[in-house]
C-alpha cells in the first residue's frame, strides 16, 4: 500500500508552522491512541500519525521529505526504516514510539521490499480556464531512482556483501524495554541486512541516485482543487507520482462543484425598467434578459453554462447574481433628474423601505409601552 502524504495524515498544509504541526500531532495521537480508541483501524492510524510527526517535526527530515517525499527515508536513502520496524529515530523518544513498535513489530522484510519505490506528490496550480477545458502541462521535479551501476545494492559490481553481524541479515534488531520487546531497524546496516564494504562509485553506496525529470501531464477537462492525477512508475524507485491539482481563484467566477457563480452589476434604471444586459461565460458573452423591478441580489440561472464533470457528461450551471449599483460622479443635470424622481416617488415605489420603516416604528412603540 502506498505511503500517505505526511501533511495529509496530520491534517495540516505544507506551509504549516512547527507549532501547528505539534498541535495537530497531539490532537491526532490522542484521538487514535490504542488505549483510548478501540476501533479496528485506530492502531494503524496511531502509527501513521507518529511517523508523520517524526519527519515533519524535524527540520532536516522535513526539508528532505518536501524535496523527495517518502523516498528520502527508505533504506539506502536517508535511513527510513521499514514499516514493520516502526517509523525511525532513536528508541524512547516519546511514548508513541513504544506503542508503535510494540503493535507494529514482528515480521522482517526482504531487502527488495525495504527498497521498494515510494510515491511522490507534485502540486500543480491551474487557472480556472485550464481546469475547465483541460490542458497539457510540463512539470519538472527531482526524484531518486535506483542506481544503474549497482542496481540498488549500493555495492561495487562484482564485490561481495556479507550479512550484517548485528541483525544476522534480517535488517531488524530486538530491544528490551521493560516488559516490551521492540523491533527496530538495524542501526548497523540501515535495514538492508548486508554490509557494504566496497561501495558503488556512482551512488556512494546509497543504492539510489538523484535524477531530474520533466514530464508532460495531460490534465482532463473538469478537474477541481483536490483532484489527483496518478502517473504510474514516475515516482521514486518504482513508485508513482501523484499530481495534486489546485485551481487558482478567478477574478470573475467562483466555482462550487460543477456550478459557476458571478456578480453582475447593473444600473438602477435597468433594474427598474428591465431590458437586456451582457454577462460573461467561459464560452464568451451572452445576452441576459432582466425583468422590470429586479431587486439587487436576484439570481439568474443559465443552464449548461457551468463546468463539465470530469467523471461524466453532466454539465453544471452558471448563476448570475444581479447587484444594483448606485451611480457616482453625477453632473448637475443628472442630479436634478434624480431629485425630480425622488419628489414624485411614494411608498408604492419602495415596498421594502415601507416594510422596514413599519417594522422600526413597531419596535420603538413596543419599547415605550
Amino acid at each position: 500500500m502506498a505511503d500517505r502524504d505526511y501533511y495529509e495524515v496530520l491534517g495540516v498544509g505544507r506551509n504549516a508552522t512547527d507549532d501547528e504541526i505539534k498541535k495537530a500531532y497531539r490532537k491526532k495521537a490522542n484521538k487514535y491512541h490504542p488505549d483510548r480508541n478501540q476501533e479496528k483501524d485506530a492502531e494503524a492510524k496511531f502509527k501513521e500519525v507518529n511517523e508523520a510527526n517524526k519527519i515533519l517535526s524535524d527540520k532536516e527530515k522535513r526539508a528532505a521529505y518536501d524535496q523527495y517525499g517518502h523516498a528520502a527515508f527508505q533504506a539506502g536513502g536517508m535511513g527510513r526504516p521499514s514499516s514493520a520496524a516502526g517509523f525511525g529515530g532513536d528508541f524512547g523518544e516519546d511514548l508513541g514510539d513504544i506503542f508503535q513498535s510494540f503493535f507494529g513489530g514482528g515480521r522482517s522484510q526482504s531487502s527488495s521490499q525495504r527498497r521498494r519505490g515510494s510515491d511522490l506528490r507534485y502540486d500543480l496550480k491551474l487557472t480556472l480556464e485550464e481546469a475547465v477545458r483541460g490542458v497539457t502541462k510540463e512539470i519538472s521535479f527531482s526524484t531518486l531512482k535506483t542506481c544503474d551501476g549497482c542496481h540498488g545494492s549500493g555495492a561495487r559490481p562484482g564485490s561481495s556483501q556479507p550479512a550484517c553481524p548485528t541483525c544476522k541479515g534480517n535488517g531488524e534488531v530486538c530491544i528490551k524495554q521493560g516488559f516490551f520487546t521492540v523491533q527496530q531497524t538495524c542501526p548497523h546496516c540501515a535495514g538492508s541486512g548486508k554490509i557494504t564494504k566496497d561501495k558503488c562509485s556512482k551512488c556512494g553506496g546509497k543504492g539510489q541516485r538523484e535524477k531530474s525529470k520533466t514530464l508532460s501531464v495531460q490534465v482532463p477537462a473538469g478537474v477541481d482543487t483536490g483532484d489527483r492525477i496518478r502517473l504510474s512508475g514516475e515516482g521514486a524507485g518504482d513508485g508513482d507520482l501523484y499530481v495534486q491539482v489546485e485551481v487558482k481563484s478567478h477574478p470573475i467566477f467562483k466555482r462550487d462543484g460543477n456550478d459557476l457563480y458571478c456578480d453582475v452589476p447593473i444600473n438602477f434604471a435597468a433594474a427598474a425598467l428591465g431590458g437586456e444586459i451582457e454577462v460573461p461565460t467561459l464560452e464568451g458573452r451572452i445576452k441576459l434578459k432582466i425583468s422590470a423591478e429586479t431587486q439587487t441580489n436576484k439570481s439568474f440561472r443559465l443552464r449548461g453554462k457551468g463546468v463539465k464533470s470530469v467523471r461524466g457528461s453532466d454539465k453544471g450551471d452558471l448563476f448570475c447574481r444581479v447587484v444594483v449599483e448606485t451611480p457616482v460622479n453625477l453632473n448637475e443635470e443628472q442630479k436634478q433628474l434624480l431629485r425630480s424622481f425622488s419628489g414624485t416617488a411614494d411608498e408604492k415605489n419602495s415596498p421594502r423601505s415601507k416594510s422596514f420603516l413599519d417594522g422600526v416604528k413597531k419596535f420603538f412603540d413596543d419599547l415605550t409601552r
